[in-house]
């Protein structure tokens, strides 16, 4: 890990964080500045963006954030859609290309930290999807649970059921699938590569990492904005995807935080007397406990990237200090 030490000019700049850190505004804000000198295009690196109708609880930019810098990967799946890593490198590369090509510097902006990970070092060989043994934990499941599930995980696979919680179905049972289909598990394969597939090698790109000095002011940030959601919305969001008859809870885009506790408190509102008002400060109560192990998981990823250089952020720091950390620390003659 270095601190903002100048860096050899990047075909690419990278801004990571957790969840509620300020990604977007420092993202905008740093696009202003470096916009006086060259053109600047945002790829989002966030597997929620990618959902159309669901804006609200997944704080997508506005549309006036929007129209302040060209953005690419947002609203570009229906929420019946699933969106892998694989897609998301094609995609990526293929618009660094476009950018670099239109004389533009690509600003990579997200907390989807298994995106940036699958960009920088390559996307592994992992066996393909099977339905009838993806059929089969599921069955297995809904019979014992996922946390049984989640222990028999760290029988076979230690290192990834370590990094998983017990109620994490979707990797729990990816992870499961690839042990079952290959015998090797998942985390045999995110040792695999060197970055020797890399689409976008560490010599090409520059990775900031926006990371608090204060768990607490993260905490709190999370909580304001999780009310926000609230107030501005979200339950009649989730309320008119429920609406549509097509969507499910197991769907990826219905995993997302917020949405998941968002659809379970409406379905136990639903097997309620008419009439039964909805729990809001128990939704609230869950909402925000599932975005903050979100939050520590984004912090976990990133510790394990030492090639990124880290931009502390908390309450003393003004999105224009931000910006030009980041523009000091990468060489002028790349901008």
């Amino acid at each position: 890990m270095s601190r903002v030490n100048p860096v050899d000019a990047p075909q690419a700049i990278a801004l990571a964080g957790p969840t509620a850190s300020g990604k977007t505004a420092g993202a905008l804000a740093l696009a202003a500045v470096i916009g006086k000198r060259m053109p600047v295009e945002i790829i989002s690196v966030d597997s929620a963006l990618v959902y159309r109708g669901m804006d609200i609880g997944t704080a997508k930019p506005t549309a006036q954030e929007l129209a302040c810098v060209p953005h690419h990967l947002i609203d570009i799946r229906d929420p019946l859609q699933a969106y892998s890593a694989a897609e998301f490198v094609q995609d990526a590369t293929r618009l660094i290309a476009e950018i670099r090509a239109r004389g533009a510097l690509p600003l990579l902006v997200g907390g989807t930290m298994l995106y940036f990970k699958a960009l920088f070092d390559g996307i592994d060989d992992m066996p393909a999807a099977d339905p009838e043994v993806r059929a089969r934990i599921e069955a297995q499941a809904a019979e014992q649970g996922w946390p049984a599930l989640h222990a028999e995980l760290a029988r076979v696979d230690p290192v990834t059921a370590a990094r998983l919680a017990p109620g994490d179905s979707q990797r729990i049972q990816r992870a499961l699938e690839v042990w079952h289909v290959s015998g090797q598990p998942l985390s045999s394969f995110h040792t695999t590569k060197t970055g020797a597939n890399s689409a976008l090698p560490e010599s090409a790109r520059a990775l900031f990492s926006l990371e608090p000095d204060n768990r607490a002011w993260l905490h709190e940030r999370i909580a304001q904005r999780f009310d926000a959601m609230l107030a501005g919305g979200f339950i009649d969001e989730v309320t008119a995807l429920r609406a549509r008859g097509d969507l499910h809870p197991d769907l990826p885009s219905m995993r997302c935080v917020g949405y998941r506790q968002v659809w379970e408190e409406l379905d136990f509102q639903a097997s309620r007397p008419a009439g039964t008002p909805l729990n809001t400060a128990f939704l609230r109560e869950r909402g925000i406990a599932a975005t903050r192990q979100l939050a520590k998981r984004q912090i976990t990823w990133l510790r394990s990237m030492p090639q990124r250089h880290v931009l502390t952020v908390g309450d003393n720091l003004r999105l224009s200090d931000l910006a030009q950390q980041l523009l000091q620390a990468v060489s002028p003659a790349r901008l």
